[in-house]
């Protein structure tokens, strides 16, 4: 396995020692690598075993908080009931989620998800993803000269919508209800009761939950580009890596 950044070592063996803590990750990019067909996805196995081993540590909890719709977070994540999951970058929480979504919310998604789904017809290799709030809009298997059109021409298609942007890697997601990582690592926090928090992300989305960290907690940004978390490692082998690092450093 890589090694670690010293201060990242260092700041990881010092959460250890909090009373209760939390530590959560995103998926894609981040524990899972990121690939060509979203429906191939999988964690990477020490960082799978990891953050499973984490949960079943006494007054510890472990979470992924993923932009995926639930189900598809529970199937492709493979995580055990013990590890909480968090899809729709936060709006899904449980399975009657549903349920809280009004009949004007619902007719606006189809909307969306037909107007999305002409677009990609344009762009060969465009792709949409309905997720229970959300159609995403992927250009990452575009043709590379055609993929920021695309994206633009998905963001004028509904520039006059009451809907929320969400702009990702290669990614636009429009939902028709305002939810983000960072309200949802809060939310967690608090039923969890957590003193402290680690967050490992990738992507925009993630920075959101970088936002909502104290000084006691630990934001790991994965890869390039402005961040506002603390630390920084190079890819999804670095996170399983700290990950295992952590839950040895927490059974100590």
């Amino acid at each position: 396995m890589p090694d670690l950044p010293e201060d990242l070592r260092r700041a990881l063996s010092d959460v250890a020692h909090v009373r209760r803590l939390l530590v959560a990750s995103d998926f894609d990019g981040t524990v899972a690598p990121i690939v060509s067909n979203p429906g191939d996805a999988r964690p990477i196995p020490a960082a799978a075993e990891a953050l499973a081993g984490l949960a079943a540590v006494e007054s510890t909890s472990a979470a992924l908080i993923s932009g995926r719709a639930l189900s598809a977070l529970r199937e492709l994540s493979g995580a055990p009931a013990e590890v909480h999951l968090v899809g729709s970058h936060g709006a899904e929480f449980d399975a009657d989620f549903l349920d809280a979504i009004d009949e004007t919310a619902k007719q606006q998604l189809a909307e969306l998800e037909q107007t999305m789904t002409a677009l990609a017809q344009r762009y060969p290799g465009a792709t949409v993803e309905t997720k229970p709030i959300s159609v995403a809009f992927h250009v990452r298997n575009a043709a590379p000269e055609h993929a920021q059109q695309a994206l633009d021409d998905a963001l004028d298609a509904v520039r006059d919508w009451d809907i929320h942007l969400t702009e990702g890697k290669a990614v636009r997601e429009f939902a028709v209800i305002d939810t983000d990582k960072g309200a949802a690592l809060e939310q967690l926090r608090e039923q969890l009761e957590a003193d402290a928090v680690v967050f490992f992300g990738d992507d925009v989305t993630d920075e959101k939950g970088f936002a909502r960290l104290g000084d006691s907690d630990i934001g790991v940004k994965v890869g390039s580009g402005e961040t506002q978390a603390r630390y920084r490692v190079d890819s999804p082998d670095d996170v399983a890596t700290a990950l295992t690092y952590l839950l040895h450093a927490r059974h100590d």
